[in-house]
C-alpha cells in the first residue's frame, strides 16, 4: 500500500483538476448560452431563405441555378472539415474526423481534397488527406463576412471547374449533450423540387430569374455560415459534457483516495499502538 504522503499528493493533485474540469464546465456553459442563442435566431432565417428559393424556382423553366448547378461527372471532390480549434471536448473533433475519412473511402478512385475549418482537423487530416488550406482563423472572429469569404472561395473554385463536388461535413447542434454528424452538399445545387409556387399576383422587381442568381450566392454563404455557427454551438455543448463527466470521475477518484488515506492512517495507528503496548509489557515483564 502506497504510504500517506503518496496519497495525500495524489488527493491534492485530483482536487487541483477538479477544480480546472469545473471551472471550464462553467465557461462552456456560459459561452454555450450565446452560441446557443445564435444559431436558434439564425435558423428560421435560413430555412426561410431555402424556401423562398425553392418557390421562385419552381415557377422558372429551365435551369436556374447558373453555374453553381452545373452537375457535371463527379472526378474531383472538396471535403469541407469544420471541427474546433482546442481539444478537450469528447468525441466532437474524431466523430467529424472519421466522417471525413469515410467519405474518402466512399470516393475512392476519385480525387478527394480537404479544406479544414479547425485547428483540430487540420493537424490530424493532414496526415492523410491532402488538406489546400486552413481557416481556423475564422473562430477569431465568427462572423457572417469571414465566413462568407471562405464560402466565396468555394464558389470560386467551383465555377472555375477546381471541384465536381462540394461537401460540408460538420456537428450539428441538437442539444448541449447530443450533437449529430451531418454531411450537407454544397455544390453543385441539388435539384430543386419545388412545393407551391409564388403567386402570380406578385410583381417582381427585378425578374424572377434575377432574383433567383442573386439569392444562390447568399443562400450558399448562409448554409456555410449556418454550419459553422452549428459546429460552434455544439463545440461547447461537447466540451461543457465532458468537463462535467471529468469532474464527476475526479470526484469519485478523491472519494476512493480518500478512503484508502483513512485505512491506511488507521492501520499506522494502530501499529503505533501495538508497538507501544508491546514496549510497555516488555519493560513490565
Amino acid at each position: 500500500m502506497a504510504n500517506l504522503k503518496e496519497i495525500r499528493n495524489r488527493i491534492s493533485s485530483v482536487q487541483s483538476t477538479m477544480q480546472i474540469t469545473s471551472a471550464m464546465k462553467m465557461v462552456s456553459a456560459a459561452k454555450l448560452k450565446k452560441a446557443q442563442d445564435a444559431i436558434t435566431a439564425m435558423r428560421p432565417y435560413a430555412e426561410k431563405l431555402t424556401e423562398l428559393l425553392q418557390n421562385l424556382s419552381a415557377t422558372l423553366e429551365g435551369d436556374t441555378g447558373g453555374a453553381f448547378a452545373d452537375q457535371r461527372e463527379v472526378n474531383k471532390v472538396l471535403l469541407v472539415a469544420v471541427t474546433s480549434n482546442r481539444g478537450l471536448c469528447g468525441a466532437f473533433n474524431t466523430n467529424v474526423i472519421k466522417e471525413i475519412k469515410n467519405r474518402t473511402q466512399f470516393y475512392q478512385g476519385k480525387n478527394v481534397d480537404v479544406l479544414a475549418i479547425g485547428k483540430k482537423g487540420n493537424d490530424v487530416l493532414r496526415k492523410t488527406n491532402n488538406v489546400i488550406a486552413n481557416h481556423s482563423s475564422v473562430y477569431d472572429d465568427l462572423t457572417f463576412d469571414n465566413v462568407a469569404e471562405i464560402a466565396q472561395l468555394l464558389m470560386d473554385k467551383f465555377v472555375a471547374g477546381e471541384y465536381d463536388k462540394i461537401e460540408i461535413v460538420y456537428n450539428h447542434f441538437k442539444n448541449a449533450a447530443t450533437t449529430i454528424v451531418k454531411t450537407e452538399q454544397f455544390l453543385p445545387l441539388a435539384p430543386i423540387s419545388g412545393g407551391e409556387a409564388v403567386s402570380s399576383d406578385y410583381i417582381f422587381e427585378p425578374s424572377k430569374e434575377e432574383i433567383v442568381l442573386t439569392l444562390i450566392p447568399k443562400s450558399l454563404k448562409t448554409q456555410l455560415y449556418k454550419s459553422v455557427r452549428d459546429s460552434f454551438a455544439s463545440e461547447h455543448g461537447a466540451r461543457m459534457t465532458a468537463m462535467h463527466k471529468a469532474t464527476d470521475n475526479a470526484t469519485e477518484l478523491r472519494n476512493q483516495l480518500k478512503l484508502t488515506y483513512n485505512k491506511a492512517r488507521q492501520a499506522a495507528i494502530t501499529g503505533e499502538i501495538l508497538e507501544i503496548v508491546g514496549g510497555a509489557e516488555a519493560l513490565n515483564g
